[in-house]
């Protein structure tokens, strides 16, 4: 019988032991790698197809999204309406996405159900024909989007800080324009269909409660795909002169949305582990010092977030908020005397003990469930890295120093350093 009258005792989350549940891995006819967590009380299913058909890839702006986009969007069997239809019919639930390198095709079903669904899936990979009219609605619909969405100083701030970062011709660095979206066309869309899903490299995660049978269905249906690796785009960063940028998108606007950001090594660099403790500290949680400053102290903004951007290649360190445009510049100061204060001071046990927790407690969450655990893999397969990696972040958590994190503050956070930009 527990003991009802006593509370438990309370462990800092810092002394729980975690573990990584080890993925199995095993291969189709054709190469393609299939990452599997076998693991769930209930009878569901995660699957995501992941293909080397990010922006990177593309000759032409909008042509990798667009094509993404409209992958369920007919084949020359089933129309759009058909296809949403067949996966509605059965509870499950399709996804796609484009993002820099990669772009995915993502399932949640049934196991059940699994029978049914593959065959579709096997369609929109290798038989979309991405329909003309189909085309005109994506494009009528992503125009009048991108109006709306221009009005807005969060919006705007976002995508000029990645020109700044990277280039206007960098990948992380291009964004949509109606010109560009006006100049698309089916012809470009199917070339790069062909290239990059019919007969590009795949590589597939599954996770939950997998049935006996799941290396002999995935290969009936995926094991015959060309699995073509393609050679990995090479982009060079271009990152503006000027690091102070003020601009005016809405003369009537009350709000500035304000944008800081230096450029920083990807997760290889021997710093990048370390520094996601200091960004943490910094600006990466509700009790951080920029939130306790700039929110709690100043009042002048309802939130302030700083983080490591999530790129493979070339990456970046954003602070990221909104505030009234008659405090935008004293928010700014207040980002710098934080970033002064770390450079100078060294951070108190209770402070480091509270951040330590906090990392942990994160960790912990991400390892409930199978999706959550695969989504892990995922990170780590896709960016080469290995499940050693896992442990050596817990154990940056647990042991970094406060010395540690002043001299990577006294090296990386230097207001020099920084590019600053405000869009009211």
């Amino acid at each position: 019988m527990p003991d009802r009258k006593h509370a438990p005792k309370i462990v800092d989350a810092v002394n729980f032991d975690l573990h990584l549940k080890p993925t199995d891995k095993f291969t189709l006819d054709n190469g393609i790698a299939v990452y599997t967590i076998n693991a769930g009380a209930e009878e569901v299913l995660s699957f995501e197809w992941v293909f080397f058909a990010g922006n990177s890839y593309e000759e032409q702006n909008l042509v990798a999204a667009s094509a993404n986009f409209l992958l369920r969007n007919g084949t020359s069997k089933r129309t759009a309406f058909q296809i949403n239809e067949h996966f509605e019919y059965y509870g499950a639930y399709l996804n796609r996405a484009c993002y820099n390198e990669t772009a995915t095709i993502s399932l949640h079903c049934l196991a059940k159900h699994v029978n049914e669904l593959m065959p579709v899936v096997r369609e929109l990979i290798s038989d979309s024909v991405l329909p003309q009219d189909e085309l005109d609605i994506y494009k009528q619909n992503m125009k009048q989007r991108l109006a709306v969405s221009l009005k807005k100083s969060d919006f705007v701030a976002s995508r000029l800080i990645d020109v700044y970062l990277f280039g206007k011709d960098h990948p992380y660095g291009k964004f949509s324009s109606v010109e560009e979206f006006d100049v698309l066309n089916r012809n470009q869309l199917l070339e790069f269909y062909k290239k990059y899903y019919q007969q590009g490299k795949l590589v597939l995660f599954v996770a939950g409660k997998l049935p006996a049978n799941l290396p002999a269905l995935l290969n009936k249906y995926f094991g015959d795909l060309p699995n073509h690796a393609t050679a990995t785009p090479v982009t060079s960063v271009t990152p503006a002169a000027e690091k102070k940028f003020r601009i005016i998108n809405d003369a009537d606007g009350v709000q500035g949305s304000i944008r800081i950001a230096r450029p920083f090594p990807n997760r290889h660099h021997p710093d990048f582990m370390k520094v996601m403790m200091l960004n943490t500290l910094f600006g990466g949680f509700f009790g951080s010092r920029l939130m306790s400053n700039i929110r709690e102290d100043k009042g002048y903004t309802y939130g302030i977030h700083s983080y490591l951007l999530n790129h493979m290649h070339d990456s970046a360190w954003m602070i990221s908020t909104e505030a009234g445009k008659d405090v935008c510049e004293a928010t700014i100061t207040e980002v710098y005397k934080e970033m002064k204060e770390l450079r100078e001071e060294l951070v108190d046990d209770e402070e480091l003990l509270l951040v330590r927790n906090y990392m942990m407690g994160g960790i912990l969450g991400d390892l409930d469930g199978p999706f959550q655990i695969i989504a892990r893999w995922k990170n780590i397969v896709l960016n080469n890295l290995s499940e050693q990696y896992f442990y050596d972040s817990i154990n940056t958590i647990k042991t970094i120093s406060a010395e540690e994190l002043q001299q990577l503050a006294q090296k990386y956070l230097q207001p020099e350093d920084f590019y600053e930009l405000v869009v009211v």
